[in-house]
C-alpha cells in the first residue's frame, strides 16, 4: 500500500510531478481510485512516508532492528511480513504521517478540497483570547488517511478466524491508533489561537512507548482479535497490538527481515540495548579508534555572529562480531 505496506519507494512521491496514479507500485483498487480523485494530495501522502522513515529510524537507533531495510523493493523490510510489534509501530508511525502531513497541507493551501481547520473554541480558553487564526486540519487529515489508508485492508476478504484475517485487523488496529496519537496543542500569539499538531518527535515518541507496551493478541473462531493473556486489559483503539512473536533480530534473515547486528555500533559501558552484550547477541566486538572533529572554544562577537574553532579527538569505538 502507499501509506502502508508501509509505503514503497516514497521518493516517487515527493519528486514534485503529478503521479500517474496507474503507475504506482502496491495501491489496491479502492486507493487507486482515491489516487485518481485526490491526485494533489499523493505528494503529501510522500511527505508523511518520509517523516514516518525518518522518525521509525531516531526512535530504533539504538536496536538490533534499527528500521533498516534487507532490500530495496520496501523501506521498512520483510518484517512486515510478519505480524510482530516492530510491524505494529510502522503501520502507526506510517498512518500518523499521513494525517500528519495532509493536516499542514490544508493549513497552507496546498489543497483544494480543504483549509484551515474550524474546530470550535476549546472551552477551557480565558475569555480575553480570541480563537481564530489558521489551524492544522486534523479533522480533514484523519478522514483522509483513515479513508486511503485502510482502503487496502477493507477490500481483502478472509476466512473468518484465519491467521490472514489476524493480519488484517492487526492492521486496521495499528493504523487507527497512529491516527489518534495526533494530539493537537493550542498555538498562541498575541492572544490569538488557532490548533496545532504537536511536534512529530512527540508523536514517535508517544508510539514507541506504545510499542514497549503493546498487546499480543491472536484470533478467535468468531473472527475477533482476542487477548493472548487475559490477566491484561483489552488494548483500547489507541493501543498497539501484535499476532506474531519479533525474531531476536541478531542474525541476517531476509526471511523476517532481520539484518543483524554484525558491523553495529555497540557502546560498552551501557546496560542497554545499545551496550556490546545485548546489541551483539553475546557474539562480542571489535575495538577501533575513530578521530571525531567537532566545533569546540566558540565564541560570540559583537555584532552578531559566533565564531568556533575545530577541535580534532581521537575516541574508542566497538562494533559488533
Amino acid at each position: 500500500s502507499l501509506a502502508m505496506n508501509p509505503i514503497q519507494r516514497p521518493e516517487m512521491y515527493i519528486i514534485g510531478a503529478q503521479p500517474v496514479c496507474s503507475q504506482l507500485p502496491g495501491l489496491s483498487p479502492g486507493q487507486r481510485k482515491l489516487c485518481q480523485l485526490y491526485q494533489e494530495h499523493m505528494v503529501f501522502i510522500g511527505e508523511g512516508a518520509r517523516s514516518a522513515i525518518k522518525e521509525c529510524q531516531y526512535q530504533f537507533r539504538q536496536r538490533r532492528w534499527n528500521c533498516s531495510t534487507v532490500d530495496n523493493t520496501s523501506v521498512f523490510g520483510r518484517v512486515m511480513k510478519i505480524g510482530s510489534r516492530e510491524t505494529a509501530f510502522t503501520y502507526a508511525v506510517s498512518a500518523a504521517g499521513v494525517v500528519n502531513a495532509i493536516s499542514r497541507a490544508c493549513r497552507e493551501g496546498e489543497l483544494s478540497s480543504c483549509g484551515c481547520s474550524r474546530t470550535a473554541r476549546p472551552k477551557d480558553l480565558p475569555r480575553d483570547w480570541l480563537w481564530g487564526g489558521c489551524g492544522d486540519n486534523v479533522e480533514y487529515g484523519y478522514r483522509f488517511a483513515k479513508e486511503f489508508v485502510d482502503a487496502k485492508e477493507r477490500e481483502k476478504n478472509y476466512v473468518r478466524g484465519s491467521e490472514e484475517q489476524a493480519r488484517m485487523l492487526m492492521n486496521l488496529q495499528n493504523n487507527e491508533a497512529g491516527r489518534r496519537v495526533l494530539g493537537v496543542s493550542g498555538s498562541c500569539s498575541l492572544k490569538t489561537c488557532w490548533l496545532q499538531l504537536a511536534d512529530f518527535r512527540k508523536v514517535g515518541d508517544l508510539l514507541k512507548e506504545k510499542y514497549d507496551s503493546a498487546a499480543a493478541m491472536r484470533i478467535s473462531r468468531k473472527g475477533k482479535l482476542e487477548l493472548v493473556n487475559n490477566r491484561f486489559n483489552m488494548p483500547t483503539q489507541e493501543d498497539l497490538v501484535y499476532v506474531d512473536p519479533s525474531p531476536d533480530y541478531c542474525l541476517r534473515n531476509e526471511t523476517t527481515g532481520s539484518l543483524g547486528t554484525q558491523g553495529r555500533l555497540c557502546n560498552k559501558t551501557s546496560e542497554g540495548m545499545d551496550g556490546c552484550e545485548l546489541m551483539c547477541c553475546g557474539r562480542g566486538y571489535d575495538q577501533f579508534k575513530s578521530v571525531q572533529v567537532e566545533r569546540c572554544h566558540c565564541k560570540f562577537h559583537w555584532c552578531c555572529y559566533v565564531k568556533c574553532k575545530k577541535c580534532t579527538e581521537i575516541v574508542d569505538q566497538y562494533v559488533c562480531k
